[in-house]
C-alpha cells in the first residue's frame, strides 16, 4: 500500500466511506489528504439526479469563516461533497489553501 493510501485512511472520518469516481476519486482524495493543512476528509452521501456517468470533475469550493473547506466530486449527474477539516485559523487562510489544492488537482486531472 503508498504511502498516501495510507495517509488518506488515517484522516478519512465520518461514516460514509464511497468516494464517486471510482480510481479518479480515491486518486484526488488521497492526493489532497497528502496537502499539510489537511486534517481530516469527511465523505458525505452521494446524491444523484438520474443516471451515474459522465465525466469525473472535482474542486475545492470556497471556505467557510473557519477556513475549512469543501471538495466537490462530480460524475455525470452524480455529486459528492466532502469536508475537509483544515489547519486554517479564518477565511483568508483557507482560501489559500483552496487555490493550492485546486492547483493540485487540476495537475492530477489534466485540465
Amino acid at each position: 500500500m503508498s504511502p498516501s493510501a495510507d495517509l488518506w485512511k488515517n484522516k478519512r472520518g465520518g461514516i460514509h466511506t464511497t468516494i464517486i469516481g471510482d480510481r479518479k476519486g480515491r486518486k484526488i482524495a488521497s492526493l489532497v489528504s497528502t496537502h499539510s493543512a489537511v486534517k481530516k476528509l469527511i465523505p458525505g452521501i452521494i446524491q444523484s439526479k438520474g443516471h451515474s456517468g459522465g465525466s469525473f470533475r472535482a474542486k475545492v469550493l470556497r471556505p467557510d469563516s473557519r477556513g475549512n473547506l469543501r471538495l466537490l466530486f462530480t460524475q455525470g449527474t452524480s455529486f459528492q461533497e466532502i469536508i475537509l477539516v483544515t489547519t486554517a485559523a479564518d477565511l483568508e487562510e483557507g482560501e489559500r489553501i483552496s487555490e493550492e489544492l485546486n492547483v493540485l488537482i487540476e495537475k492530477e486531472l489534466g485540465d
